[in-house]
């Protein structure tokens, strides 16, 4: 039985194909029941490879942190300077997404785990902001939050949300911060 399944695929039905024995066996049952063979990664890309699309590595990935491969694609695409220190090089994460290993490097501030805010409802912070520089034309990310997708002024007191200047991944992070690797 242990070369039951070379890979399941889940679309309503679940096929097994039991390898050697000739016979086939077709079950149908509700996909949010199936649960796939567990498999343990320790290479960030041959995981990202089996589960295609995952916010951060789950209990499938046992392999480091931030993994050696993982910090010379930084490295390797520039997206990282290899005078850095170590510490530095390694202060990033990184997530699956369409099958490819996707990496945000921290830098200054950058919301890397952060879904990108595509609100245009002024925070309290900002409405208390504005009350204080009524016509300003920034209001600064420390206010908004680093993760909005807007330009936010003060026009008479009030929080404007202004021009889109970041814009969102299939995921919901900020697209602008992320980098496939190779």
């Amino acid at each position: 039985m242990s070369n039951i399944m070379n890979r399941i695929m889940i679309i309503g039905t679940v096929v097994l194909i039991l390898l050697g024995s000739g016979c086939t066996v077709t079950e149908t049952v509700p996909a949010t029941t199936v649960e796939q063979l567990p498999s343990l990664f320790d290479d960030p890309f041959a995981y990202c490879q089996a589960v295609g699309t995952i916010d951060a590595p789950d209990e499938h990935y046992i392999g480091a942190e931030m993994p050696d491969s993982i910090i010379q694609g930084l490295l390797d695409q520039g997206i990282v300077s290899a005078d850095a220190p170590a510490e530095i090089q390694g202060n990033a994460v990184w997530r699956c997404m369409n099958n490819k290993v996707w990496v945000c490097h921290f830098g200054a501030n950058l919301p890397c785990q952060e879904k990108a805010d595509k609100s245009t409802e002024p925070s309290a912070a900002m409405e208390e902001y504005c009350q204080q520089n009524p016509d300003t034309d920034i209001i600064p990310a420390a206010t908004t939050g680093r993760a909005t997708v807007y330009s936010w002024s003060c026009s008479g007191g009030k929080p404007v949300a202004g021009e889109q200047i970041l814009t969102s991944d299939l995921q919901g992070f900020l697209a602008e911060f992320w980098y496939e690797l190779d």
